[in-house]
């Protein structure tokens, strides 16, 4: 049985919440409950194969969640889009890596010598679970207050040239970080940001820059939420997994939580910023129009949970 709830504001249709949890909720919690004490525990021939499975669970219970509190989630409203959110997470993350092969501000720590294509691929598999993860965990946020509602604050609109300047002051930010990497290594995690989401803005694609300047905060808010709570279980399900990262940051590598010193949990809010504009500079390309897939952004998130 399923029960409607009013639209909310911005909305067309009304809510259509699950009265029981989705399949693919089970099946996520499932995948974390064998996965999770494989990697920290089980046989090393396993435990190095554990990393996409743990994630794919976290994804599937995560929006599988959202579903049932909301009636709409990543998965349900468009499974081959749902799909593409691994995709574009690749990419993504190579340039990261990339990025630190100047700064060598993590490494990671292997159980056995790899081959370069076996590391890629395998590699490549890992890094596709980051942007579902991010969206999905901000979509579920949005279910619940304050996150659901709108958020507003001071309204910045620099207009058309300024937000030229902003790009170019991102790209600046970005290549200074590798060029001096051991003074300017936290401008990787905000410059391809200022890079990017101004130009989402300047084509009139769904940007932080275009939520600013309606004085709009809510998104920005919940994405950091969304960062805040990956990055987390990103560093606690890795501290006892192997293969595993560890860090090397200058300054500030004190005062760790697992192995991520703990100023450096502040990064993956920036970072999940840059996911959200890489997101839609990676649709625009592909679909030459803005996104109507993704509801992280303010007005676009239906809530139906019935609290």
């Amino acid at each position: 049985m399923q029960t409607s709830q009013p639209a909310a504001r911005g909305t067309s249709a009304p809510v259509v919440r699950a009265a029981s949890p989705p399949l693919w909720l089970w099946l996520g919690l499932a995948l974390v409950a064998v996965a999770w004490p494989l990697a920290w525990a089980g046989p090393a021939a396993i435990a190095e194969h554990t990393f996409f499975p743990l994630w794919l669970g976290y994804v599937l219970a995560v929006d599988g969640l959202a579903r049932w509190r909301a009636g709409d989630s990543l998965l349900a409203r468009d499974p081959a889009r749902f799909a593409l959110l691994f995709v574009f997470s690749v990419p993504l993350w190579w340039l990261f890596e990339v990025a630190n092969r100047s700064l060598g501000n993590w490494r990671y720590l292997h159980p056995r010598s790899l081959g370069p294509v076996e590391y890629g691929l395998r590699a490549s598999l890992a890094f596709s679970t980051v942007m579902p993860a991010l969206f999905v965990t901000a979509e579920l946020w949005r279910t619940f207050p304050p996150f659901a509602r709108p958020i507003t604050w001071l309204r910045i609109a620099p207009g058309r040239a300024g937000l030229f300047a902003i790009a170019g002051a991102g790209a600046a930010m970005f290549a200074g970080a590798l060029v001096f990497p051991r003074q300017l290594f936290p401008f990787v995690w905000l410059g391809l940001f200022f890079l990017l989401d101004p130009l989402n803005a300047l084509r009139g694609d769904k940007s932080l820059a275009g939520e600013a300047a309606a004085r709009r905060w809510d998104t920005a808010l919940v994405l950091a939420a969304a960062g805040l709570t990956c990055g987390f279980f990103w560093e606690m399900w890795n501290v006892n997994s192997m293969p595993k990262w560890v860090y090397d940051v200058p300054y500030v590598g004190f005062w760790k939580l697992f192995e991520m010193p703990i100023l450096g949990y502040g990064g993956y809010i920036p970072f999940a910023f840059e996911v959200y504009a890489a997101y839609h500079l990676f649709h625009r390309v592909l679909f030459r129009r803005p996104d109507a897939y993704l509801r992280v952004g303010s007005g676009e998130w239906v809530v139906g949970s019935g609290e």
